[in-house]
């Protein structure tokens, strides 16, 4: 049995660690209650407890002090001391001087006893500590079925964002953990890769309408369970039972909840299930980021809608997917996309305005759409600030700050979403991209290597590293990146030799001019080719790093004059490209009709 030392409660199971009720470490056995005779903590020495009352198993050795009388011996060798005889002087002589030697081994003794008593106290009575970082793992499914596994993804997901409520407490990100899933990784192993004291593993099991779910909170350290929990429910219950985990797992991670937290961890946003679960499908296919599963994404979230016309979460959802559709397919077109993403967005708010997703995706709307710059700052800093465990309001704030010029702004706000999500591609990408925007070329260098540590095929990584040797002047590098891109989007081999054999002869024949030259002639001969316009905005970077200042301004009016539908501009600020432009009157004229301040 154990009992908490602070309230009192009993335990009858020995695999808990602290108490449900307060969080105070558990102590094995019983805890005398203030009205009980106090005991001491070791057998055999007349001295006052110092840490409170040894385990059970100590208990029958214990002897109450106050059955020490002054013919009690020091050290007790278990006989009845015998009453002093009078000895008249020597006796007197005798005795003052075998206190004299007694004193200072008493004194050690108490010494003793005062650092064992520190060392008990500290370890079975001092508060249980505090955890400040967890990661959420992929729910497992167990049932065999793979229709069930959007359920696992999406309660995992909404745990996440329950748990990244509580203050104070770090919650990896949904792209760093489920890198992870299908893999069997040891706890300590997930605990220093993700940078957390506890991970929390979960099985989902369903039988017909009937889920199982059982969660283990482990410490990262030492592996040891701090809490396990077992949830069987009906499928309607679904709603309910994401509620109640969200709370149970909470209670176990701060040792206090204010209301405030519980109603946050607990708050729920439909009371239909089958709207909930038409909402994780929605979940589970945008998370895939395929042009195709946004698609299917889309239609999930409109049935969970229909399902239940006030769920905001469902709104929320179509926001974020028409959001991020234009780096994914020009079907549907930016014009067509944006605005419904300001609007599902504007609806989610209305229902309820302290969700952080719509703030973040209404103010990626405002910035890359409407040039609406300060608007959509304001969002942005909304968002963060009713959820600041959210990575991508840090990410996309980050690149907005980047936009705006303020590089080292954006480069803090870049490392605030690596921490929270820190084996996310895209985010490591981008903070590659704000080390470039602040003139650090060999650390944007060394991140981008690291992206690619992470995904080797990330082609957006892959991209901006060409890029970065370029600045760097590192051409043949460039190169040789510019051979994989091809290669990888399936471009014969005979194809993909000769063009890099042009780039190569350009670039040691002419240096940088002549290498963009031959860039700027192909990518027009392509142009007439396909019946399209080459972007004016990327031929303009070509122009400028051929030595062709007017025609790159002439370029980039023409964009600017496109409008935000058809080009992104927004860079200019950010990208050290544009450095040779930076006191140019056209240029800042150009900045100036795109709303970034010069």
């Amino acid at each position: 049995m154990k009992r908490c030392p602070e309230c009192r409660r009993d335990y009858y199971d020995d695999t808990l660690l602290y108490c449900l009720e307060d969080g105070t470490a558990l102590v094995q056995g019983s805890v005398p209650s203030p009205d009980e005779p106090t005991t001491a903590i070791l057998s055999g020495l007349g001295v006052p407890p110092l840490g409170g009352s040894g385990s059970a198993g100590d208990e029958g050795q214990t002897r109450s002090f106050n059955n020490t009388t002054e013919q009690t011996a020091i050290f007790n060798t278990g006989a009845a001391a015998k009453p002093p005889i009078n000895l008249g002087d020597s006796a007197e002589k005798h005795s003052f001087s075998a206190n004299r030697a007694a004193k200072p081994l008493a004194a050690l003794v108490l010494a003793v006893l005062i650092l064992v008593g520190g060392f008990f106290g500290y370890k079975y009575f001092a508060p249980a500590k505090q955890i400040e970082s967890i990661a959420v793992m992929p729910f497992v499914n167990e049932s065999g079925n793979a229709d069930v596994e959007y359920l696992c993804d999406g309660m995992t997901e909404t745990l996440i964002s329950s748990l990244s409520q509580l203050a104070n407490l770090n919650v990896k990100g949904r792209s760093s953990v489920f890198r992870y899933k299908g893999k069997d990784l040891d706890t300590k192993t997930l605990g220093k890769e993700l940078g957390v004291q506890a991970v929390l593993n979960g099985r989902v099991i369903q039988r017909g309408e009937q889920l199982t779910l059982s969660l283990e909170l482990l410490d990262a350290v030492t592996e040891n369970v701090i809490w396990s929990g077992k949830y069987d429910r009906k499928q309607a219950d679904v709603v309910s039972l994401q509620s109640e985990i969200a709370r149970d797992v909470s209670n176990k991670l701060k040792s206090k909840l204010s209301g405030a937290d519980t109603a946050k961890v607990e708050k729920g946003y439909t009371a239909d299930p089958d709207a909930y679960r038409l909402y994780l499908q929605g979940r589970f296919y945008w998370n895939k980021r395929t042009a195709e599963d946004l698609k299917k994404s889309i239609g999930y979230f409109e049935q969970a809608i229909a399902r239940d016309p006030g769920y905001a979460l469902a709104y929320s959802g179509l926001g974020a997917v028409y959001q991020v559709i234009p780096g994914y397919t020009s079907d549907p077109p930016p014009e067509v996309v944006y605005p419904k993403a300001r609007t599902f967005s504007l609806k989610a708010l209305e229902i309820d305005p302290t969700l952080a997703e719509p703030h973040a995706t209404l103010a990626v709307a405002l910035h890359e759409y409407e040039w609406k710059h300060q608007e959509a700052e304001s969002e942005f800093k909304r968002a963060i600030e009713l959820d600041p465990n959210y990575p991508s309001s840090h990410q996309w704030y980050g690149n907005f700050l980047l936009n705006m010029g303020r590089s080292k702004e954006g480069v803090a706000e870049m490392e605030r979403a690596i921490e929270l999500d820190p084996l996310s591609p895209i985010i490591n990408s981008n903070l590659a991209k704000a080390y470039r925007a602040d003139h650090r070329y060999d650390d944007a260098i060394a991140q981008y290597k690291k992206t690619l540590e992470l995904m080797p095929n990330f082609q957006i990584a892959q991209f901006h590293l060409g890029n970065t040797y370029i600045l760097k002047g590192m051409y043949e590098e460039a190169i040789d990146i510019g051979r994989q891109l091809m290669l990888s989007a399936n471009i014969p081999q005979a194809e993909v030799d000769k063009r890099i054999s042009e780039l190569r002869n350009a670039y040691r024949n002419s240096g940088a001019k002549g290498f963009w030259q031959n860039v700027i002639e192909h990518d027009m001969e392509d142009a007439r080719n396909s019946g399209r316009e080459t972007d004016p905005h990327v031929l303009a970077g070509d122009q400028l790093r051929a030595g062709n200042k007017e025609e790159a301004l002439n370029s980039l009016e023409k964009a600017v004059a496109l409008g935000p539908a058809k080009t992104q501009i927004l860079s200019l600020k950010a990208e050290p490209v544009w450095d040779p432009l930076r006191a140019e009157p056209r240029f800042k004229e150009i900045l100036r009709k795109i709303g970034i301040p010069e």
